[in-house]
């Protein structure tokens, strides 16, 4: 780990660049220009409202993350992104409904001036969506090599010292691992062969990383979750994490499957079905990029509650999830969850959680937070794969081998404990000791 020392300061202009730029990055951008303007708070965001424990609870040491660890200020933020519509972020904004007009008018000057670039797109992996505002190329490497400039570009245009890169784009149609994504060679060949199995997504993550940009993958496709371009990211000294922000439903079986757990009840069955109207509802709604979205949702049950380690309280439970495109809600997705549990005894009892949730207030600090610390364990020196901010994702990278941790409570203290000791804090470990 490195040590405070090791850690350069934040100084000067951090760039936000979102591959997407519809309900969740809107969302994101007006939120923090609001906040900046003092007319809103950060509700949702660690690193702007939590605090942090350091040493012994008797020295009542709990400062802000954002005064413990040099996070960039939100007033040296600037905004970028890429989309397939050609429409600037406040007409985005207003077109996905999330935020009110008494909220988004007083942004309007400052939204009309983001205007996305020319996105890399291929209604093939995202079948329900259509844009006029893509790249053309030769072939895929030439289309990524356009996105580099872009950023170099970017970074320019406006005096940028450092990047990051949160992926808020649709969610693809389902991909495999295979041979392409092996190794860098065989990844960047594949790029020129316009293989199929290489997905916009992915390109997204090779520019980024190529150009020394922390890249955050907020969709459930495989984009950075490949060795090739964890390879790639360990080679050229850039932080990636992913995958699938951890908003709704996932979060809330994230907070109730380890109490399950931890008193040792049973698990019958879990079934799950949503409702959504925003684009997300529109684009699951096609079975191939459903599959990506089910892929991610239906692991975190198994890997909290251990079924192999566990077999007579959850061998064999039944785990279904829904996913419904019905426009009327728009970005207010419901979530209902049928919980059939057991007891002493062998005695059923059953849990109903109906979450009336929004999607993209969720996300918006999901984003925050995953592009300062993004940008912090860059200057700290951290490359690859950043699993400390699995607290963030529905399907947490892990390191071969080994199962993602899913459960919330473990997930915090990780992130946590990993913040102490890159500022050369002691890990709090909640022992009888530690008090």
């Amino acid at each position: 780990m490195s040590s405070r020392s090791a850690v350069r300061p934040a100084t000067g202009k951090l760039g936000i660049l979102t591959p997407g730029l519809g309900a969740v990055a809107t969302t994101f951008i007006a939120g923090v220009e609001a906040v900046r303007r003092g007319s809103a708070r950060p509700i949702g965001s660690l690193t702007q409202l939590a605090t942090i424990r350091l040493g012994k609870r008797s020295e009542k040491r709990a400062p802000l993350i954002k005064d413990f660890v040099p996070l960039a200020a939100l007033q040296d933020v600037v905004f970028g992104a890429w989309d397939p519509i050609p429409d600037d972020a406040y007409t985005a904004a207003k077109k996905a409904g999330v935020l009110t007009p008494q909220d988004l008018e007083p942004l309007k000057d400052f939204l009309s001036g983001i205007k996305p670039m020319k996105a890399v797109f291929d209604q093939r992996y995202v079948t329900r969506l259509q844009g006029s505002n893509v790249k053309a190329g030769k072939h895929k490497r030439d289309l990524a090599e356009q996105l580099r400039q872009d950023i170099r570009d970017f970074k320019k245009a406006n005096g940028l010292d450092r990047v990051v890169a949160v992926w808020c784009g649709s969610t693809e149609i389902f991909i495999k691992p295979s041979a392409v994504h092996e190794t860098i060679a065989a990844f960047e060949a594949a790029m020129e062969q316009d293989h199929a199995d290489i997905a916009p997504s992915m390109l997204y993550a090779w520019a980024c990383i190529m150009e020394g940009v922390a890249y955050c993958n907020g969709a459930p496709n495989l984009a950075v979750d490949c060795p090739a371009l964890i390879q790639l990211a360990e080679r050229q000294g850039v932080p990636i994490s992913g995958k699938d922000f951890k908003t709704g439903q996932t979060w809330m079986k994230t907070v109730i499957a380890p109490g399950i757990k931890a008193r040792m009840l049973g698990l019958a069955g879990w079934y799950s079905t949503n409702i959504l109207g925003n684009r997300d509802g529109e684009v699951l709604d096609d079975p191939a990029s459903f599959k990506t979205k089910e892929e991610s949702k239906l692991s975190v049950l198994h890997t909290i509650l251990q079924p192999e380690t566990y077999p007579e309280l959850y061998d064999g439970f039944s785990h279904v999830v829904r996913i419904n495109y019905y426009p009327p809600r728009g970005d207010n997705k419901e979530g209902w969850d049928n919980i059939d549990i057991v007891g002493w005894m062998g005695y059923p009892m059953q849990i109903k959680v109906n979450f009336l949730c929004r999607d993209s207030i969720l996300a918006a600090p999901l984003v925050l937070d995953l592009a300062l610390l993004s940008d912090f364990a860059m200057r700290a020196g951290l490359k690859g794969m950043q699993e400390w901010l699995s607290f963030y994702y529905k399907s947490p990278m892990s390191a071969p081998g080994l199962q993602p941790e899913h459960d919330l409570f473990i997930q915090q203290t990780k992130l946590k404990n990993t913040l102490r000791e890159l500022m050369g804090e002691a890990p709090v470990t909640h022992s009888e000791e530690d008090a």
